[in-house]
Order: structure tokens, then C-alpha cells, then sequence
């Protein structure tokens, strides 16, 4: 089982749609969390985001954004960034993926549906490597 860590800037948009799909393919073979290099915890996931991922039967409309902790990066075995560059802590030993990925932030409904189906094939080809690594 590996753990895999999101993390994008501030853990509204990217990073939580990405613990969503990779969750809902893994069923349970492997861990995920999201946080954000700026994440506050009193914000909100963008609701550009909320009502794309809604359209997948997926609900991010009670999600928290959470600021990324050392021990998150530590307990991971994979940490996939999006978009916090120098801002993600570097873990010695740990894997670590860049996905080049727009920030959904203030983008129409359709230019977020187009990340989302763009993380949505990122993640099926990170749960087959782990699937045939593990």
C-alpha cells in the first residue's frame, strides 16, 4: 500500500480534486491526503471546483483546506506537487511528481472540467504504477 501525498498552493482547487479521483479508483489499495504550501483552514475549495467535481457525484463542498505539514511529507511515499514550487518541503528519499497543472481558481466551468479530466488521467497512470509496483 502507498501513500500519496497532494499538495498544490493552497488546497482548494487541484490538490483536493486529486485525493477525490485518486480515492474513488484506489478503493482502498493505497492512502491519499491534499494540503496546500499556503492552505488555510478557514477557506473553502473554489466552487468552480465543487460543481465540477459535483458532476462526477462527487461532494468537495464540506472540505477544508489544511495547510501541509513536515510529518504529512514525511509519512508519504509519493508527494505529487502542483503549482507551490520552492514552497514544498524536500523530503530526502521520497518520490516526488510535478504536475504541471492551471490553477482552477476564478476559471469558467468548462476550463475546470478540462483539469479535472486532465488530473483524472494523471491519476489512472499513477494508481497502475503503484498497482504493478506494489
Amino acid at each position: 500500500m502507498a501513500r500519496v501525498l497532494f499538495v498544490c498552493l493552497h488546497n482548494a482547487g487541484r490538490s483536493q480534486m486529486s485525493k477525490a479521483l485518486f480515492d474513488s479508483v484506489v478503493h482502498g489499495r493505497h492512502t491519499s491526503e491534499s494540503s496546500g504550501s499556503r492552505g488555510d483552514p478557514n477557506g473553502h475549495v473554489h466552487p468552480e471546483v465543487v460543481e465540477a467535481m459535483r458532476e462526477l457525484g462527487v461532494d468537495l463542498s464540506d472540505r477544508k483546506p489544511q495547510r501541509l505539514t513536515r510529518d504529512q511529507a514525511e509519512r508519504a511515499d509519493v508527494v505529487v506537487t502542483m503549482g507551490c514550487g520552492d514552497e514544498c518541503p524536500y523530503i530526502p528519499g521520497k518520490r516526488y511528481l510535478d504536475w504541471d497543472l492551471r490553477d482552477p481558481k476564478g476559471l469558467s466551468l468548462d476550463q475546470v472540467r478540462m483539469i479535472r479530466d486532465d488530473i483524472a488521467r494523471r491519476v489512472e497512470g499513477l494508481v497502475d504504477e503503484l498497482d504493478n509496483s506494489t
